[in-house]
């Protein structure tokens, strides 16, 4: 089986504006090429998500006036607890691809961004794992009313094995064949190091507010 893919990502927005793909069938040797269409740009959630987490954690940084002083390390520490946590947010929806069922990858609508269209026994799944754009085929075939097979639809996953089943309208389907290739976006590792760098900045300032405020709260006998 061979394989090749090119995308291209715009890190000012979450959009997959590019893909190109060819794809070499083991069933038949057939050679298959499919790119977006040109009217076609598909939004990435999960990088939508990351920066609606990066955009609450300035709004928390932001919304005080430049005068406003705090009056107790623990009014300092509620406040990076809460950026760390949006922080946190915003660094697993790279980390942490969405577990998605068949019917789900189906019903997405991204089997009809390309060109030409993609036959109906694929589908096709994208998404990001750290700082790698994933693109995941799945070859299906239909299974036979008179199949000896237990039939068990499989469950949400980041990626499913050769052999899960589903339903599609009147039809069980069962995974035949898993193609998965993988592009490094270089700018999504540095999103990933800022995140890092940006967490223990906040965890060194609140391991300080609270040697300070021990500090102040100690009373000698």
């Amino acid at each position: 089986m061979a394989k090749s893919r090119r995308a291209s990502l715009c890190p000012a927005y979450p959009t997959l504006t590019h893909q190109d793909v060819n794809l070499k069938m083991p069933r038949n040797n057939q050679l298959l090429h499919f790119a977006f269409r040109e009217d076609k740009q598909w939004k990435l959630q999960q990088i939508q998500d990351a920066r609606n987490h990066v955009s609450q954690a300035i709004y928390l940084l932001n919304n005080r006036d430049e005068s406003y002083q705090f009056r107790t390390g623990a009014e300092v520490l509620k406040l990076m607890d809460a950026v760390m946590l949006q922080l946190t947010r915003a660094r697993n929806r790279l980390t942490t691809p969405a577990t998605l069922t068949l019917p789900e990858i189906a019903a997405s609508g991204l089997t009809r961004m390309f060109t030409p269209a993609l036959p109906s026994d694929l589908l096709v799944n994208v998404y990001i794992n750290l700082n790698k754009l994933c693109l995941t085929v799945y070859q299906l075939h239909t299974l036979q009313p008179n199949s000896t097979k237990n039939f068990r639809p499989a469950g949400g996953s980041v990626l499913h094995s050769p052999g899960a089943m589903f339903e599609w309208g009147a039809q069980r389907l069962e995974v035949s064949h898993v193609h998965k290739v993988e592009s490094v976006i270089p700018w999504l590792n540095d999103a990933l190091v800022f995140f890092t760098v940006s967490l223990q900045l906040c965890q060194q300032l609140k391991d300080k507010i609270s040697v300070f405020s021990s500090y102040w709260s100690y009373r000698p006998f």
